[in-house]
């Protein structure tokens, strides 16, 4: 099983915590986390490009000119696709563009990317985010003592306002819960804090 060491705010080991070798040590399969990164862009896409038809665009419902006897060719209405300003034939419309994938795709590539991060040295376990105040700056410091130079991704298992407050104001951080947590913000973010409670937890539920 991987041994992580557990550091505290001030980037001191004060222990070491027993990973999941089944989520932490797993083999990293890259098709997988290509269908999962695919697969989470999908459904986040909203789908709203949209084109007008011939019956949404403005414009007179009136025969332009009688049918016969003109010499040209006969035309039913201005907004014709085939007149300049005409409605558009197989245009998009709005629709959603998420699928289903199968929820063991889904744990196994998150037990691909946490591997992936264990493996090259881009994740770490916090003891616990105790933050005397919700203020950004001191909050930096912290991340500055804890030597992130890259965007990190903060795992918490409750609610925690303090680090909430503190963190959604600084680029490149994001925190998100253990229930929330997905391949695309693992591979996203350069590093990865786990509290020791989030890791325990990630181990006992992807296992």
């Amino acid at each position: 099983m991987p041994n992580v060491n557990v550091i505290d705010l001030n980037n001191a080991t004060v222990g070491s915590v027993e990973l999941s070798d089944a989520v932490f040590g797993a083999e990293v399969n890259e098709n997988l986390l290509y269908e999962a990164v695919r697969h989470y862009t999908a459904c986040q896409r909203r789908g709203t490009a949209a084109t007008k038809t011939r019956h949404e665009v403005s414009g007179s419902g009136k025969k332009l000119w009688k049918q016969k006897g003109t010499g040209r060719a006969r035309m039913g209405s201005i907004r014709s696709p085939l007149w300049r300003h005409g409605g558009t034939v197989h245009g998009p419309q709005p629709r959603s563009y998420a699928y289903k994938l199968p929820r063991k795709m889904i744990l196994g590539a998150l037990r691909s990317a946490l591997s992936a991060k264990v493996r090259d040295g881009e994740l770490r376990v916090v003891q616990a985010f105790n933050l005397a105040d919700h203020k950004t700056k001191n909050f930096q410091r912290v991340l500055g003592t804890l030597q992130i130079k890259k965007s990190v991704l903060l795992v918490e298992t409750g609610e925690n306002t303090n680090l909430q407050r503190a963190s959604q104001n600084l680029q490149g951080v994001k925190l998100v819960a253990t229930k929330d947590v997905n391949v695309y913000d693992l591979l996203k973010h350069g590093e990865v804090l786990l509290t020791e409670t989030a890791a325990r937890k990630l181990s006992e539920g992807l296992a």
